[in-house]
C-alpha cells in the first residue's frame, strides 16, 4: 500500500510538505537519543548542564538512524515524492541542530533555504553555496523528531508553499543557481505573504519537504530539548522539468507548476 494518500501528494505539490507520523518506531528514536546524549558530554537529567542553546552533531551511521530513515513506509514516500529509483538509501540522519530551553538567541534562527552543491569550491564559506531549478544534489530536505516537540519546544518553522516562490527566483539563474548569500540578500520576501506552521509532533514524525521549502529555527522556550535531524534524501538522477514520456515525480510538478 502507498504511504501516502492522492490527497496528501497533491498537499504535498501545493504546500511543499507532508507530515508522516509514526514514520519510523518510537524505540529507535529512544536509541539515537541516547547515542546523542552521550556525545553531548551533557547530563539528560540535569538542566544546570544545559548551557548552550544549540548543539551541532555530525553525521551518525549507526544502526538505529539508520534504520529510522529506511522503513519501508519511508521508502514508500520517497518512491511516491521523487520516483522509484530516482532517490539513493539513506545512510546517515544528516546533521542534528540539539535544542535547549535557553533565553539567549541561538544565533540560527533566520528564514532560509537549504542550499545542496557547490562546497567543493568554498568548504568553509556555507554562504557561498548554491541551489539551482532542478535542485542538483538534494531530491528533498526532511525533518526526523527524535523527541517530542510541541509549540514552544523550538519547532521548525515552514512557510507553507514557499517552494513556489524560491522556484520562480532560482529559474532565472539557469543550472549555475544562485548561492546562499544571494538567495538571503532580500531576506526572502518573496515569500513573507505565506502562512507559517510549526513542525510539531511526537517522536517518529517525520516532515517530507521539497527542497524549496523556507523554514527557520526558534529560540527554546518550553522545558526539554528537541532532538532532530534534517537530512537530504540524495538523487540518484538529476531531477528533469522537461521530460519525454512526461512521468514527473510530484517534487518536479511542483517546480514546473511555479513556473508555468
Amino acid at each position: 500500500m502507498p504511504t501516502l494518500s492522492d490527497a496528501q501528494v497533491a498537499q504535498f505539490i501545493s504546500d511543499g510538505f507532508v507530515r508522516i507520523d509514526n514514520a519510523f518506531p518510537r524505540p529507535l528514536a529512544a536509541e539515537a537519543r541516547a547515542i546523542l546524549w552521550a556525545d553531548t558530554g551533557l547530563d539528560p537529567d540535569n538542566s544546570g548542564t544545559w548551557t548552550r542553546p544549540v548543539i551541532r552533531l555530525g553525521n551518525y551511521g549507526q544502526q538505529p538512524f539508520r534504520d529510522a530513515a529506511n522503513t519501508v513506509l519511508l521508502h514508500s514516500a520517497y518512491n511516491q515524492l521523487v520516483g522509484e529509483g530516482r532517490w539513493a538509501p539513506q545512510n546517515t540522519l544528516g546533521t542534528f541542530p540539539i535544542r535547549f530551553p535557553s533565553p539567549d538567541d541561538p544565533g540560527d534562527a533566520g528564514w532560509h533555504v537549504d542550499v545542496s552543491f557547490g562546497w567543493e569550491e568554498n568548504p568553509t564559506d556555507f554562504m557561498s553555496w548554491r541551489a539551482n531549478v532542478t535542485s542538483k544534489g538534494r531530491a528533498l530536505l526532511m525533518l526526523f523528531l527524535l523527541s517530542e516537540v510541541g509549540d514552544r519546544d523550538a519547532p521548525t518553522r515552514i512557510r507553507v508553499g514557499s517552494h513556489l516562490d524560491i522556484a520562480r527566483r532560482l529559474a532565472p539563474a539557469g543550472d549555475s543557481g544562485l548561492t546562499l548569500r544571494e538567495l538571503a540578500a532580500t531576506g526572502f520576501a518573496e515569500s513573507e505573504h505565506r502562512p507559517e506552521v510549526l513542525a510539531t509532533g511526537s517522536p517518529g514524525t517525520v516532515y517530507l519537504c521539497h527542497p524549496f521549502l523556507v523554514h527557520a529555527a526558534q529560540p527554546h522556550w518550553g522545558t526539554r530539548p528537541r532532538f532532530m535531524a534534517q537530512p537530504p534524501l540524495l538523487p540518484r538522477e538529476p531531477l528533469q522539468l522537461n521530460r519525454e514520456d512526461g512521468a514527473y515525480s510530484p517534487v518536479e510538478q511542483a517546480i514546473r507548476q511555479a513556473l508555468a
